[in-house]
This record gives structure tokens, C-alpha cells and sequence, in this order.
């Protein structure tokens, strides 16, 4: 053991003085920071209690440790990135960027008081929502509607009303489990619903459906099939004659996930079509198509809407006033035709248009090193999940003679940037796809370039 190393381990306080852990206090915090130097000294202590020999300056060793501890902790808080993936509703992004305009338009209501719950013609407290749910049932062509949480929150709030201690009957096909490891049949056990299994992986009829049902028939749940599709000999009722052969009274209710409300996407219907081909409740994401903030919505008739809306657990999965706000200017922009979904604008792109912008991103970038090439984009998000549409992409080498990064490495320095890049590797190669990188991150993507492959 290094007892004089132990002796020269510096003092926390002493640590936080320094300039360098101090310019991370902004972002991390001070205490957080001083956790940080408390792991960093750690580090050392245990090393020298090992018996292994003390660095020759201990103190910048510490310090060395504790900025790249500081570093990694930064890069773990919320950030913007420059999406070139070429997956527009990309989950691990954040899915839907939200329009400046909208997010700006509710500024005041978010940073003072609001009436969220109050009645301003009466004084006394009033419906959670303002006009978020007029709204949002005039968008969808419904009798009423409803915010939750999140799209999984919907479900299990229909499920623990409306099917509690009853059965459900879901198509084997429809089972599906998306990212996060979310399952339906986990999620109708947590309700306290009994999955019913109708028809076969690939194959399932309205018979199968109408000789399901009995006594204990509680719902049927259709489910999208979010981020996969069956090919080959496969059948599935359309909505409208599954609604016409079901009993008035067994609900039909549609996860569609997706929220295409205007969008004409191969592979998706809308929630309007739903509605009017008998679903009894559909429900989706307000951060996919169309263009929201984190929430889940609900639609349908106004009876089962409002049983769900004075179940108990709707206190629990309501939305906070923040997303209440940002859905109430959503919904009046896309009422009044000013703003377009993001599939939408984005899909409004044409190719030529994507390769004037790589060739002015590519002004002073070694030409050896970089060039435009055919892409595809994507929407992601459990939307149209076996299509896409055409794009153009930046593709980046390493550099000549094999000295230079591979496309990992060239990956991992993008992400390293400010705003990082996330891009994708194809055949060997880095891939920045222009379809989802937005007008305001052109510059710094431009500046990324620039430095990274700047000519010799």
C-alpha cells in the first residue's frame, strides 16, 4: 500500500475550487459534480490501496478522471441531435420534433399560472383539458375524446374499464411487442382482462372472430402491427366488416398507434376511416404523425369515452399542463390547415431538392472522402412499417490509404460533436441521410463536416 500517495489525494472542496469541474456545475450541478470528484478520489484510493504506484502528479490525474467522469454525465442529459438516420419518427430521438411556433405559443400559459383546472366563468373548479378534447374529437371526426399519458397508458386504461375480470378477443397475428420489451398480452394480464387468441399467426377471419365471442366478451381489440409485417398467404377483416358482424354490445376498439389523421401512408388507415367503419374507440400516439408532444389520445363514441374518463386510474395517467397546452395549439394549427404532420413535410421533399442541399453541405469537404448517394426514408415510429420512400444521402469514407477512422469510429466522432449526429452505417459506410435533418441543423451539420473531413 502507498501510504504517501494516500496521503496526497486531494480534498473534495479542493477539487470543486479548481476551474475545471467548476465550468460543469451550469450543466450537472454542484453536487452532482461533487458526487462525481467523490468517485473520482475513489478510484484512485482503491489503486493505491491495491498497492499499484500513485501517478507522479496525483491531483491532475484526479482531476483528468473526474472530467471525463463530468463529460460523460453531460452527455447523458437531454440534448438536441441532428437526426441523419433517414427514420423520421425515430424513438431513441424523440420521435416528432415539436414546431418552434407551437412550443412557443404556449410559453406564457406554462410559465405562470394557468387555468387547468379552473372554470373562469364560474370561479370553481372546472375539466382538466380546455379545449385539447373539442378539439381533438373535431380533428378525428368523433363524438368525443381523450389525453393520456402515452399510447400504452390508452390501452391499459380501455382494458382496466372496459374489460376488467372479462375477456378480450386479440388475432394471434396482432400479439406483437414493440421496443421497451412492451407486450400485449402483458399488458391485457396488468388490466386484469383474459386474452382471448382468435385465429392463426398469419391467417384470421370475421368467423374467427364471431365464434370467439360469449357471454364474457367484454371487447375487441384490433392492434397495429407498429414495427413488422406478415407477407405471403396472410388474411385480416377490415375493420368495417368486422364492425357489421360483431354484437351492438361488444366494443370494437382499434390501437392505430400511429395518428395518421391526414396522411395518405401506404399500410396505414386513418383514424377518421376507423371511426367511420365502426370502430367504437380508437386510440394512438400524439408524438408520431401527428407531430406532438408525449401523450396518448383517445377517440370514439361518447359513452365509452366518458366511462373512461371518470375511471380512477384516468387520475393517474392524465396529462401534466405543459402537454395540455402544446395539444391545444397542435390541434387549432392543424384545424386551421397551417401546420403540416411530419410525415407530411417531410415527404413534401423532393429528391432534387435533398441533393441541393448535400451539395451545399458539401462545399469545402474533401470530395475523396464524401459524396451523395441514393437513400430511403423511413417513418419510423411503428408507422408504415415496411415502406419507404426515396432519399439522398451524404456517404462518408475513411481516408485514403486506410489511415483514417473506419465507420465506427467516424460514427462515434459525430456523436461526439456539438449538436452530436447520429447517423447509420451501410456497406461499410457512414450514411448521413438529408430527408430527416431539419433546416435549422444544415449549419452546424455543414460545420460537423467540415471538420471532420476538411481537405489535407
Amino acid at each position: 500500500m502507498d501510504r504517501s500517495g494516500l496521503s496526497r489525494l486531494p480534498q473534495i472542496e479542493k477539487l470543486l475550487a479548481r476551474d475545471e469541474p467548476a465550468r460543469w456545475f451550469p450543466r450537472l450541478s454542484r453536487p452532482l459534480a461533487a458526487r462525481l470528484a467523490s468517485g473520482a478520489v475513489a478510484f484512485f484510493r482503491e489503486a493505491l490501496e491495491r498497492g499499484e504506484p500513485a501517478p507522479p502528479d496525483l491531483e491532475r490525474a484526479v482531476l483528468d478522471r473526474l472530467e471525463q467522469s463530468c463529460r460523460a454525465a453531460a452527455r447523458r442529459r437531454l440534448q438536441r441531435v441532428i437526426n441523419a438516420t433517414g427514420v423520421l419518427l425515430h424513438t431513441n430521438l424523440g420521435r416528432a420534433p415539436l414546431a418552434s411556433e407551437v412550443w412557443s405559443a404556449v410559453e406564457t400559459a406554462n410559465c405562470g399560472y394557468s387555468n387547468l383546472e379552473l372554470d373562469l366563468e364560474t370561479g370553481r373548479r372546472g375539466r382538466r383539458g380546455g379545449l385539447l378534447e373539442e378539439l381533438l374529437a373535431l380533428l378525428a371526426g368523433a363524438e368525443a375524446a381523450l389525453a393520456v399519458n402515452n399510447n400504452a397508458a390508452a390501452v391499459f386504461l380501455i382494458l382496466s374499464c372496459l374489460a376488467r375480470r372479462r375477456e378480450v378477443l386479440v388475432s394471434r397475428g396482432e400479439q406483437v411487442q414493440i421496443g421497451g420489451g412492451f407486450r400485449i398480452p402483458d399488458i391485457l394480464s396488468l388490466s386484469g382482462a383474459r386474452l382471448v387468441e382468435v385465429g392463426t399467426t398469419n391467417v384470421t377471419t370475421v368467423e374467427d372472430y364471431t365464434a370467439a365471442v360469449g357471454p364474457r366478451t367484454a371487447l375487441v381489440l384490433v392492434v397495429h402491427s407498429s414495427n413488422f409485417r406478415i407477407r405471403g398467404f396472410t388474411e385480416r377483416p377490415a375493420v368495417e366488416s368486422l364492425a357489421r358482424a360483431l354484437p351492438p354490445d361488444v366494443p370494437l376498439v382499434v390501437d392505430q398507434g400511429s395518428g395518421a389523421i391526414s396522411e395518405e401512408l401506404p399500410g396505414e388507415q386513418r383514424v377518421g376511416q376507423l371511426l367511420k367503419a365502426g370502430a367504437h374507440l380508437v386510440c394512438f400516439s400524439a408524438d408520431k404523425l401527428l407531430g406532438g408532444p408525449q401523450a396518448g389520445l383517445i377517440v370514439g363514441r361518447r359513452g365509452l369515452v366518458e366511462l373512461l374518463s371518470r375511471h380512477p386510474l384516468n387520475r393517474v395517467v392524465r396529462p401534466g399542463k405543459a402537454v395540455v397546452s402544446l395539444l391545444e395549439e397542435l390541434l387549432v394549427r392543424r384545424l386551421n390547415g397551417e401546420l403540416a404532420g411530419p410525415a407530411e413535410a417531410s415527404l413534401r421533399l423532393d429528391v432534387e431538392e435533398l441533393r441541393r442541399r448535400g451539395r451545399n453541405l458539401l462545399r469545402g469537404v474533401d470530395s475523396a472522402r464524401a459524396r451523395l448517394v441514393p437513400s430511403a426514408l423511413t417513418t419510423g415510429g411503428g408507422s408504415a412499417p415496411d415502406e419507404s420512400f426515396p432519399s439522398v444521402a451524404v456517404e462518408l469514407a475513411s481516408a485514403p490509404g486506410g489511415g483514417g477512422p473506419d465507420a465506427r469510429r467516424l460514427l462515434e466522432l459525430l456523436r461526439g460533436g456539438e449538436p452530436p449526429v447520429i447517423g447509420t452505417i451501410r456497406d461499410g459506410r457512414v450514411l448521413l441521410d438529408l430527408s430527416t435533418v431539419l433546416p435549422d441543423d444544415l449549419p452546424p451539420l455543414r460545420r460537423a463536416l467540415r471538420s471532420l473531413l476538411a481537405p489535407a
